[in-house]
């Protein structure tokens, strides 16, 4: 009798695995409901219109012009003695430098006019604060090239060949001074004409740094 309950329960249909109904396998893709799903359309703020920017470029003004111009005539004076061989060569040279021939006179009427003048030009415009940087950076880059100037004449005095292959060095030596000087007042002249601020090479990084 006591296999009886056994045979009943070997009869009864195998029991299944529970499931876990606290537990839903994540999914990868999400779904919104369509009735979450917002169909108005998403307005930038309008930004206001954008403004051109006009800059006005003051021009220098003729006094300002003049001043930084007449400072180049300083080492053109100190620097016409360069020009000597090429103004023997080639007489018609010194017609070009006629009219600031008044001005040579009056400057080599005046005791150590040299002295004079760059200490003028120095105290009286580089170092005075009512003059703009445009005179005052002007007036530097003069004196620095007429400090410069200065070097061939001092290397002449200890120097001076009469003949030989020293002499043609130190003839094509005036020369190119004498050139390199012209040049440079050339190009600082009509800069200054133009309001514009020349740059020299080798003079001026030494002029910049001086203000």
């Amino acid at each position: 009798m006591a296999s009886l309950p056994l045979l009943r329960l070997s009869l009864l249909p195998s029991a299944k695995p529970l499931k876990k109904p606290y537990y839903s396998p994540p999914s990868s893709t999400v779904q919104i409901p369509h009735s979450l799903i917002s169909t108005a359309w998403i307005t930038r703020p309008k930004l206001p219109p954008t403004k051109t920017i006009s800059m006005s470029y003051n021009t220098v003004p003729a006094t300002e012009r003049l001043v930084s111009a007449i400072s180049y005539l300083l080492p053109v004076f100190n620097g016409l003695p360069y020009g000597r061989f090429l103004f023997a060569k080639y007489p018609n040279l010194g017609l070009l430098f006629e009219p600031i021939f008044p001005l040579l006179s009056l400057y080599r009427s005046i005791p150590y006019a040299n002295f004079v003048m760059f200490f003028a030009l120095y105290l009286g415009v580089v170092r005075n604060p009512s003059f703009s940087r445009y005179v005052r950076f002007n007036a530097m880059q003069a004196l620095v090239l007429d400090v410069l100037l200065a070097i061939p004449h001092l290397l002449h005095r200890i120097f001076t060949p009469e003949k030989g292959l020293g002499f043609k060095l130190m003839v094509m030596g005036y020369d190119a001074v004498f050139v390199f000087m012209v040049a440079c007042f050339l190009y600082s002249l009509g800069f200054c004409v133009l309001g514009k601020t020349p740059y020299l090479p080798f003079v001026a990084g030494a002029a910049d740094r001086q203000l």
